[in-house]
């Protein structure tokens, strides 16, 4: 059985009824002890229109809401920012 994130990849979805700047609530605990730094090195990377940054934590490149939006589907990777709807998606069909 496929996980919501299967059932989603690819697949044009609404936007989340949240601001871009904000993170997807389940990937960016509020407890996260970068959370603060990741949450400035996004908002510097969506003010420049930049695709993502490099983690603070980790240097891994991390992609933004606004990239994320613009390409118009959710890749069902569980991205950070992940733009789209906040709750699982249910099974196709």
């Amino acid at each position: 059985m496929d996980g919501p994130g299967e059932q989603a990849r690819g697949r044009r979805l609404p936007l989340a009824p949240r601001p871009l700047d904000q993170p997807h609530p389940s990937r960016l605990p509020l407890t996260h002890p970068d959370r603060e730094r990741i949450l400035a090195a996004h908002a510097a990377a969506l003010a420049a229109g930049e695709a993502g940054y490099p983690d603070p934590g980790t240097g891994l490149f991390v992609l933004t809401a606004g990239f994320l939006a613009r390409r118009g589907t959710c890749c069902g990777r569980g991205c950070r920012h992940c733009p789209y709807l906040d709750d699982p998606v249910p099974p196709v069909g």
